[in-house]
């Protein structure tokens, strides 16, 4: 597996463990890719990418992961207390993949909007994760 899936399937578990975020996300949850029919409100991983943070050359030590937050509540609340709750989850957590080390997790950026062509709330969630190789 990739360095990517490797990460993504780590950062879903640790999710996936946290009853109060699952108690917001009701019926799917945390989708790796969406049906057509998917309920709503539900997250997705987005793109993944591995640099070396010094030279902008790939490398799989650290990676930037998007979270994507969907909603089609009325208001923003459902969308925010959803990207909260998965901030809150996620604070300096210390992820462990594999063979490979220790990856620890600092969010770069969220945003909510409300996405007209689509009709939903969006809500986006992007982490640094940074991993330490076992020696």
């Amino acid at each position: 597996m990739t360095a990517s899936i490797d990460l993504q399937q780590a950062l879903f578990q640790r999710l996936r463990s946290d009853k109060s975020l699952s108690a917001l996300l009701g019926g799917a949850g945390l989708l790796e890719q969406p049906a057509d029919n998917v309920a709503f409100p539900y997250v997705t991983c987005g793109q993944t990418r591995a640099f070396d943070w010094d030279t902008g050359a790939k490398d799989t030590a650290d990676q930037l992961i998007t979270l994507h937050v969907w909603s089609k509540a009325n208001g923003d609340a459902e969308t925010q207390a959803i990207m909260e709750r998965i901030k809150a989850r996620l604070a300096d957590a210390v992820l462990v993949i594999g063979p490979r080390g220790q990856t620890r997790l600092v969010l770069e950026f969220s945003e909510a909007r409300y996405d007209e062509d689509l009709l939903v709330h969006h809500g986006l969630l992007r982490f640094r994760a940074m991993t330490q190789e076992n020696a």
